[in-house]
């Protein structure tokens, strides 16, 4: 991941709702949420949610599928798994970290 690429995806994160349907949308897995259920979860307007879900999917951490009459969304947990490891690299300089680290990689 370029530094470019990093800034769209913290951008992307860097406000309220958007990091709520994210944080949302990890935690439902593969199986993704429908902007309907998102409303419901988050309690924001539908064109409101819609433009958030459209700036997480340019900044490539969501993406959308048409399933039958619905759209579903999903996390993309390679693109957040970068993410995380570009703001991670070189941590402490190579040495033994005085903070414990949780874990930051997701197998998803």
């Amino acid at each position: 991941m370029d530094k470019t690429t990093a800034l769209a995806g913290l951008g992307a994160l860097a406000h309220p709702i958007r990091l709520d349907a994210f944080r949302a949308l990890v935690v439902a897995g593969e199986d993704g949420l429908t902007p309907g259920t998102l409303v419901e979860m988050l309690g924001v307007a539908y064109a409101k949610l819609g433009f958030h879900l459209k700036d997480l999917s340019e900044a490539g951490l969501v993406t959308s599928e048409q399933s039958g009459r619905h759209v579903i969304y999903r996390a993309v947990y390679p693109q957040m798994n970068a993410l995380l490891a570009y703001l991670t690299e070189n941590c402490c300089q190579g040495t033994a970290c005085a903070v414990e680290h949780t874990s930051t990689n997701c197998d998803c």
